[in-house]
């Protein structure tokens, strides 16, 4: 009775589920199925991530923010174009994650006098672990009773902290000038920009830039709003110039500059004039070759008999003066 049958078959062993389900010990938890990453990826504290008083919109949008490299647009309007919860939504998680230490936004001026707004992302805020939530104070333990004719030792008094006032996101005040600060600067004007190059002619003749002169001070005259300045028309007039070299004409020239404006008022009209006489400029004039001079047959002088070219028969140049 105590042997063994070696070729028993064993008996077929049952699943038990809370055993060998990945889920043991919960009913309906999540299940991680997690992939190691070896390019980019983006490390989230829990403290973050199970924040108990952020926003779930304020916690995905410090996590993008985090993810996206050094020097990418955060303000409000370039997250509302990239994400389809709008301004509001977008400005106030910006100012949980500001109140809470994950923002920090100031205003400063730059060089030339601009004011931008300087955003600084904090992965891991003073005052917070890697770990998840803030631990709550466990309850401390009840005293033992005591017994009776024992006095009770004085409880020490425990100071009970109160919170840090949460950051709000206020624009930084205005400060005061002290006596020792320099002066502001004073922004100066803004100098108009070159106008654009004209053409340059082969050899300006001093007549010919006083007609360019001329041709460019009566534009006026057609339309009031092509009113330029001396120096203006003194760069253009090397263009008109050029123009004059190939044989146009004046008035041609004044109804190139004059014709099909448009409605809208100039604000630099010598820059539109630069630009025609660039664009529109014409092309040089066929070579045409000097025709050659014929000369004059030989003459026989009636008074002289000495010969000379004339286009007739008559007398010379020297006996026509004697006769005279």
């Amino acid at each position: 009775m105590d042997s063994q049958n070696p070729s028993a078959q064993a008996p077929t062993a049952s699943r038990d589920e809370a055993k060998n389900h990945p889920s043991r010990g919960t009913s309906a938890g999540v299940v991680h199925e997690n992939a190691p990453h070896a390019t980019h990826f983006t490390v989230v504290g829990n403290h973050l991530a199970q924040h108990e008083e952020l926003s779930l919109t304020a916690i995905g949008l410090a996590t993008h923010i985090q993810s996206l490299p050094t020097g990418s647009p955060v303000d409000i309007r370039s997250l509302a174009r990239r994400f389809p919860e709008g301004t509001t939504r977008i400005a106030a998680a910006l100012r949980e994650l500001e109140a809470h230490g994950y923002l920090r936004r100031t205003r400063q001026r730059t060089a030339a006098g601009h004011v931008v707004t300087r955003t600084v992302s904090c992965n891991r805020p003073l005052g917070r672990t890697g770990g998840g939530n803030t631990r709550r104070p466990r309850p401390e333990p009840e005293p033992p009773p005591r017994r009776r004719g024992t006095q009770e030792p004085p409880r020490r008094r425990r100071e009970v902290q109160a919170p840090p006032p949460r950051r709000e996101a206020q624009e930084p005040a205005p400060r005061r000038r002290e006596a020792h600060d320099p002066a502001p600067r004073r922004r100066e004007p803004r100098r108009p920009a070159a106008l654009p190059a004209v053409p340059q002619p082969a050899y300006a003749t001093p007549d010919q830039v006083q007609t360019a002169i001329g041709i460019l001070s009566g534009l006026r005259r057609t339309d009031t709003r092509l009113l330029i300045s001396a120096t203006d028309a003194e760069h253009l007039a090397p263009g008109v110039v050029t123009w004059l070299e190939r044989d146009v004409t004046p008035d041609c020239i004044h109804r190139a500059l004059t014709t099909l404006l448009p409605a809208e008022p100039l604000r630099r009209p010598a820059a539109l004039l630069a630009h025609r006489l660039t664009a529109q400029l014409p092309p040089l004039p066929p070579f045409l070759p000097p025709r050659p001079t014929v000369p004059h047959p030989l003459q026989n002088c009636d008074t002289c008999d000495r010969a000379y070219r004339g286009p007739k028969p008559g007398t010379c140049g020297g006996c026509a003066t004697v006769a005279r």
